[in-house]
């Protein structure tokens, strides 16, 4: 039985995106959004931009809780440290499976 505070499932190629909380999708978002335009990974003080927040540590430490979780789960990568990318076979939201 799946843990219930664990917000974030392990990806796997049948789980949608859609599964996740909204923050967590607007951070895979994000992330599918730089792949698309080739900009390579995202760091987590580019993301705070992104969503239009102040780039403070508070909230930039918050993000970069969340990316790292999704890293764990499987949802993205971090090949440098401190940049995010999808992980593996992982098509950003929108994109289908």
């Amino acid at each position: 039985m799946p843990n219930p505070k664990s917000q974030v499932p392990v990806w796997r190629e049948e789980v949608a995106s859609s599964v996740l909380s909204v923050d967590y999708q607007r951070i895979l978002q994000a992330v599918a959004d730089r792949v698309r335009l080739g900009q390579g990974p995202l760091t987590c003080q580019e993301m705070v931009a992104v969503f239009g927040m102040d780039v403070v540590a508070a909230r930039v430490e918050a993000l970069r809780s969340k990316a790292k979780r999704l890293v764990a789960r499987g949802w993205l990568a971090e090949p440098p440290p401190g940049r995010f990318t999808l992980g593996p076979g992982v098509a950003g939201p929108g994109d289908g499976s």
